[in-house]
């Protein structure tokens, strides 16, 4: 079931995000070379519990692994999609690009969302696999609108990054979020039929997650729990939905 938030509930929700926002900024900041995952891992800890809140990710169990996950941050570099681990001897080299990805619950509500960061100067394929993702991001938030069907915004993702020759990840998709940090509708970055496609309405909030390969799409799960594919570039922002358009900013 779909749950649509009240003013009073977006507004928890806003002040969520507006935390994730500045945690990321801070270790966008941070993120260099020699810099490792760790200490990006041990920034965003003390950011979070000086803000009064909880970390979402931490202690989350994830029924694949069999197991709760350990760690404030997912941090997936180059080739690496989700979940991969901070690790104090996994340093930032020039050329990287690293996915961070983090939530909070502050007052009963998650905020999530993520970065990709280039370390340095990266090649030209990484800048345009970095352009086309935050364009295909960009172009997905202007379909998140009353009135519009959700595989708006999932065929809008997909057909951008076909269009300029990369593909998108499919085992892992955008979400709901509340009081739960995953809810309906689950947001895949391309359209299947076979999912519901409902209409978008006033008060329902969407975590959209394009998430784009330099090559094919397929995902191999590591021995770290991480998922590995050729390079690619994750980017998440979480938006609510007015009566007449997307609300969006620094906290959705």
């Amino acid at each position: 079931m779909i749950v649509r938030k009240t003013a009073a509930e977006l507004e928890k929700m806003r002040r969520s995000g507006l935390l994730v926002f500045q945690v990321l900024q801070k270790l966008k900041e941070m993120s260099a070379e020699g810099v490792s995952t760790m200490d990006l891992e041990v920034a965003a800890e003390k950011m979070i519990a000086d803000a009064g809140a909880k970390p979402a990710f931490k202690g989350y169990y994830v029924p694949a692994a069999g197991e709760a996950f350990k760690f404030v941050l997912c941090t997936s570099v180059n080739s690496e999609i989700v979940h991969g681990m901070p690790n104090a001897k996994r340093l930032l080299r020039k050329g990287d690009i690293v996915s961070i990805d983090t939530g909070v619950k502050l007052d009963g509500y998650y905020g999530d969302s993520a970065i990709t960061v280039p370390i340095g100067e990266v090649s030209q394929q990484t800048e345009r696999l970095l352009k086309v993702t935050q364009e295909a991001l960009e172009l997905a938030i202007d379909r998140v609108r009353a009135g519009n069907r959700l595989f708006d915004v999932c065929g809008t993702v997909e057909q951008h990054v076909k269009d300029n020759g990369f593909s998108v990840v499919r085992e892992y998709v955008g979400h709901g979020i509340g009081t739960q940090l995953h809810e309906e509708p689950q947001v895949p970055n391309y359209v299947d039929r076979k999912n519901e496609n409902p209409r978008l309405k006033a008060g329902m909030v969407l975590a959209v997650e394009p998430m784009v390969n330099a090559g094919r799409p397929e995902a191999v799960v590591m021995k770290d729990k991480g998922r590995r594919s050729p390079k690619m570039a994750p980017i998440r922002r979480t938006l609510s939905i007015a009566s007449r358009s997307r609300k969006t900013g620094r906290g959705f």
